[in-house]
């Protein structure tokens, strides 16, 4: 079941410029596989383009929310690794540890959870690094003096990398829309601060439920913002407090968390305003893949049903005309059969809505435009491509 008016779904601006985004489906005949596809799709995208001569080079994916079985197979990584090691450079695979609670909050556990779901240095060829240390504090600061971002913070290792690779899996996103390269890059590069600022407009607050009084919390703050009551309870002072986010690190009791009072149009440009950090200066090149398109991010600790089927997997140099390749081919899909999808396309009043797209449909409250919109607007990439198909 599908409802979709085709010819509403890109944005569009002035720029008269066209991005050469490179796609092959997963279709596959004897003797080939998905990994040959993958490696070729590379080569004619031009990767061999970059100097990779003895260069650092960051292949920045995301390693799964154990319990999620969404994320892309570490199989997909070792193609990427041992290509670059072919031309010369020196790859390493690295996120960034998470704002919220979970497996991948700290750089232990995050590389545990990574080598749990396949991301070793034996399967992979290439070394883990968790690019803003061990609590999310190690971070460079890269001036950019946008809109919303002034200062981007950023991972170390990422930014101390001279070449910047996403391997990145689209799917549905419940505040930006969609996850793709930006999503990818923006919002997985930044450090703890950065996730902190893209992520919310208020400050951290504290459970007191949880809080066991052990004022780790406030030997990390800066600013004097954290003060302990007759309990022994910590609370945050708003006033002092300039949200960087390293208290949320600190606890080991999981009772301190961002505050979410943010709007999703705001993500979504400060999302691209950091992917331009991330990227600047640097030679950058990204592949999406469009499999196991799940509902939700990869953050989840649960994937539900596909909300399309697998279609194909992508290549640019360009992160804004790829992820709208994505966008359109996810859109002229019929819906998943019993997937979130589906169940929003049926409850769907036809005679009110004007448009919807699929994307839309699986998060009515979201707004994916906003992020491509922005990203054309500073400067990051093209709302116009050419898609080549191999």
């Amino acid at each position: 079941m599908e409802y979709k008016l085709k010819d509403n779904n890109k944005c569009n601006t002035n720029n008269n410029e066209v991005s050469k985004v490179y796609f092959t489906d997963f279709r596959v005949k004897n003797g080939v596989n998905l990994l040959d596809k993958l490696r070729r799709l590379m080569l004619k995208a031009n990767i061999k383009d970059i100097d990779f001569n003895n260069k650092f080079t960051a292949i920045k994916l995301h390693f799964g929310e154990p319990g999620n079985l969404a994320y892309l197979r570490p199989n997909y990584a070792k193609v990427v690794a041992d290509l670059v090691k072919e031309l010369g450079g020196k790859p390493f695979l690295t996120d960034c540890n998470t704002l919220y609670v979970g497996r991948r909050k700290n750089a232990l556990d995050h590389i545990e959870a990574a080598y749990e779901d396949g991301f070793t240095p034996f399967s992979t060829g290439c070394h883990v690094i968790i690019a803003d240390g061990i609590k999310g504090t190690d971070e460079e600061l890269v001036k950019i003096d946008m809109e919303y971002v002034k200062e981007a913070k950023i991972g170390k290792a990422i930014a101390d990398s001279d070449i910047i690779i996403s391997l990145n899996h689209f799917k549905g996103h419940e505040s930006a829309g969609f996850g793709g390269a930006m999503k990818n890059i923006g919002m997985g590069c930044g450090s703890r601060a950065g996730k902190m600022e893209m992520h919310s407009s208020g400050k951290p607050q504290n459970d007191i439920s949880k809080c066991v009084g052990c004022r780790l919390c406030a030997k990390q703050c800066a600013h004097d913002a954290i003060t302990f009551d007759e309990a022994g309870k910590a609370h945050i002072d708003h006033n002092k407090c300039v949200g960087c986010g390293r208290c949320i690190g600190t606890c080991n009791f999981d009772a301190i968390s961002t505050g979410e009072n943010h709007s999703n149009d705001i993500l979504n440009r400060k999302i691209a305003e950091y992917t331009y950090a991330v990227l600047k200066g640097k030679p950058n090149f990204h592949i999406n893949l469009i499999v196991d398109v799940s509902p939700y991010c990869d953050c989840h600790s649960e994937n539900d049903v596909p909300i399309v089927p697998n279609i194909g997997m992508l290549a640019s140099f360009d992160p804004v005309a790829l992820d709208l390749a994505c966008i359109d081919l996810v859109n002229e899909q019929s819906a998943v059969h019993n997937s979130r999808l589906e169940e929003n396309i049926e409850k769907l009043d036809k005679n009110k809505l004007k448009y919807v797209d699929n994307l839309t449909l699986n998060h009515p409250d979201t707004n994916w435009r906003s992020c491509i919109e922005h990203a054309v607007k500073i400067g990051l990439g093209n709302d116009k491509y050419e898609l080549i198909k191999i």
